[in-house]
């Protein structure tokens, strides 16, 4: 099958890419004290000159207390942090790159003794006044983003951090405006960011948000079970302002509901028709949360991913432990040298290469 719809170029107001493929977000820990080192503009700069489409970097996290769950975490905040991230992108730039950071808040998570993992007794509930901090920083960050010279950014909204911790009805048991019994209502949180992401940058800078139905927590957790709740889940969130739903499965080849081999990216086009941008185990077998424990993965071929992008169901296609294995796999896949490509190697995740 041709690689062709792989390297057509995509444009999208401010956004312009060589090519649909995505670097997607994978968590480094490796910015010291979350300052990121020479090591972290040499490991993105390296993807630029790579021929990576664009690159979403690590999550990097807001100014608010319980931001982060590791010290070495990178902060979007604060003179030193934001003097690193002004290094990478200017790296990716010179490098011929694309990039957007991704804005994070873990919430309720906690990894080691000082953030311990997943407390088993509830932590405080956030304050109204807490949570109007918390859309503030988001949007401060988003206009440092802007400021800095970044291409676009990327909302965390997935994998049970503090935003999806909104969206689902086990983490969110408030009976104020931002609980509620509906999908719908649970959304407000997510959406009065996204408005004060969108006001801090104006309308022609690109934002991109993420999102899973499944959560770290609870790999089988589903937050839209139909296409109508899915809608009273995204709409609301394009309306607010996000421009491209990044949409994150373990598997990006399963489908979303019975009926239709649509995924969750095809679904999500279908419903806003708003660019979508597919994830999950591209160019490789094995299911990444192995990578966990450990497992390594062979490389696999791309004809199921090439026969979904050439009927439209999604516009770009992110990359993860392929591409963090091997900062070249754009490059061979381009050039057709796939018996090049590297097999992942589950060590790779500790290391910058």
């Amino acid at each position: 099958m041709s690689i062709d719809a792989l390297f057509n170029p995509f444009r999208y107001k401010n956004l312009e890419l060589k090519n649909r493929v995505v670097m997607a977000p994978m968590t480094r820990a490796k910015s010291d004290n979350g300052v990121p080192t020479p090591e972290i503009v040499d490991y993105y700069a390296r993807r630029a000159a790579s021929e990576v489409g664009l690159i979403l970097s690590e999550g990097t996290v807001i100014n608010r207390p319980a931001s982060k769950n590791m010290q070495n975490i990178p902060d979007f905040y604060g003179d030193k942090a934001l003097q690193g991230w002004k290094e990478v992108i200017d790296a990716v730039h010179h490098n011929g790159g694309k990039m957007g950071p991704q804005i994070w808040h873990v919430g309720d998570t906690r990894m080691s003794e000082e953030y311990p993992l997943f407390p088993m007794e509830k932590v405080s509930e956030m304050t109204l006044e807490d949570i109007q901090d918390t859309i503030a920083q988001f949007a401060a960050s988003a206009k440092v983003a802007k400021d800095l010279g970044f291409d676009c950014f990327e909302i965390h909204g997935a994998h049970g951090y503090l935003i999806d911790q909104f969206f689902w009805n086990v983490t969110n048991t408030r009976t104020d405006e931002y609980g509620g019994k509906t999908l719908k209502e649970r959304t407000r949180f997510a959406v009065d960011v996204i408005k004060a992401m969108r006001a801090a940058v104006g309308e022609d800078f690109t934002i991109i948000i993420r999102l899973s139905q499944w959560k770290q927590q609870d790999y089988n957790s589903r937050l839209a079970a139909t296409p109508s709740e899915m809608e009273d889940w995204l709409l609301p969130m394009k309306e607010a302002g996000a421009d491209i739903f990044h949409c994150s499965q373990r598997r990006f080849w399963e489908p979303e509901f019975e009926g239709s081999d649509l995924n969750f990216a095809g679904w999500a086009k279908k419903i806003t028709g708003q660019p979508t941008i597919t994830v999950g185990s591209v160019g490789l077998k094995g299911d990444f949360m192995g990578s966990f424990a450990g497992e390594g993965s062979e490389k696999t071929d791309l004809s199921e991913l090439l026969r979904r992008l050439e009927r439209q169901d999604f516009d770009l296609v992110a990359v993860g432990r392929a591409l963090l294995q091997d900062h070249e796999w754009v490059k061979k896949i381009k050039d057709g040298k796939t018996e090049e490509l590297l097999n992942f190697s589950a060590s790779s995740m500790g290391v910058l290469y």
